[in-house]
């Protein structure tokens, strides 16, 4: 199979969707891979590292849409690769369709075939392409976060951990799921206070059994929400549901409960984003400011330590990767079920029902 690696064009991201040991692996296999000019510089990856590993250099990205049928990204397309794709091509990369109603109808029209790394589900439940991508950005959340609460920063001028007779930040967290989980780490081992809400009972139980004494799980409900809000300092907001649009726990009358300066970052704007009044953002320009509450709504978090990101979602990407390029999407996917979870729109049809719902369109259902 002709496989191609374009150069990522979303803003401030520096991530790249394969990495020279792929390259090895996929050409010893008999597969020729196409990788655009300079595509791997975010990540610290020169293009003779992947002409030594057995690739095709391309300069413009035209041509490495032309020379393959299997594109492997990081990112969703962008408008103007939207004419690029046509239906012989097979799509794989993060898409977060429910978000964008533009990408989800240039896709339709393509008729091509694609495959979501977000929503790629095993038997028990987890999402395992979006699992190091989530621990990145849980990571990430505090590190920026405790960043905007700086005064220069326009934040409430706290550190996180306190320090001898004045108190840490209070930090809340909604969501206990990977990224929850990794946003909670950071933050406790930094010192802040930290409470986490979810509403799954078992999950808490798990996290208040492992997690340091300075992280107190709460049950989610308006009441806990509100009153976690009020004494803030750092909200991260972190709710997931697989391939559907975020649901808004923040209400713009929500940001009056909290002190002018507190911080909310949103990693749930990928999927729209849990605040009403979230917007996305780019690393060059992360925040802006609503009632004197400071937003943070990266899209792609992880795209800014590139290096690190880049080889921790390779690692889990290149295998499916190689088993699309050895069967073809179908094979591979009849005879995988997470890969299966993973096709959201087929031949110009929504294949993945919270897509669908998400903008009122049919479904079509994979048997």
């Amino acid at each position: 199979m002709k496989i191609g690696i374009p150069r990522e064009i979303k803003k401030d991201e520096y991530r790249v969707a394969i990495v020279p040991a792929g390259v090895d692996l996929l050409t010893k296999l008999g597969h020729t891979v196409y990788i655009q000019k300079g595509a791997g510089e975010g990540s610290g990856i020169d293009d003779s590292d992947y002409k030594s590993a057995g690739a095709v250099i391309l300069d413009d990205i035209g041509d490495v849409y032309a020379a393959s049928s299997l594109i492997i990204k990081v990112k969703e397309p962008l408008a103007e690769e939207f004419k690029l794709i046509t239906n012989r091509h097979i799509l794989f990369t993060f898409f977060h369709f429910a978000a964008s109603e533009e990408l989800t109808n240039a896709m339709i029209s393509s008729k091509c075939v694609c495959i979501a790394y977000e929503t790629i589900e095993k038997v028990n439940g987890s999402l395992p392409i979006l699992i190091p991508m989530s621990e990145v950005a849980g990571r990430m959340s505090i590190q920026e976060g405790a960043k905007y609460l700086e005064r220069p920063m326009e934040g409430k001028g706290i550190l996180l951990a306190g320090v001898p007779g004045v108190p840490p930040a209070n930090v809340v967290i909604v969501g206990a799921g990977i990224v929850g989980t990794n946003a909670a780490k950071i933050a406790a081992g930094l010192g802040a206070r930290v409470h986490i809400l979810d509403i799954n009972i078992e999950r808490l139980r798990y996290l208040s059994d492992i997690m340091p004494q300075n992280v107190v799980t709460l049950y989610s409900n308006k009441y806990n929400l509100e009153a976690q809000l009020q004494r803030a300092d750092l909200v991260i907001l972190a709710v997931l549901i697989p391939g559907a649009r975020a649901p808004k726990l923040i209400k713009r009358e929500h940001l009056s409960l909290m002190e002018k300066g507190t911080c909310i970052v949103d990693v749930s704007i990928d999927q729209g984003g849990c605040s009403e009044t979230s917007k996305p953002t780019t690393h060059s320009q992360p925040i802006f400011k609503v009632d004197n509450i400071i937003h943070y709504c990266v899209t792609n978090i992880p795209g800014a330590v590139g290096r690190t990101s880049t080889y921790a979602l390779t690692n889990i990407t290149l295998p499916y990767a190689t088993d699309i390029a050895q069967k073809g999407w179908l094979k591979a996917s009849k005879e995988d079920a997470s890969l299966a979870k993973g096709l959201n729109i087929v031949n110009g049809e929504i294949t993945y029902n919270e897509v669908a719902k998400a903008f009122d369109l049919p479904f079509a259902r994979i048997s």
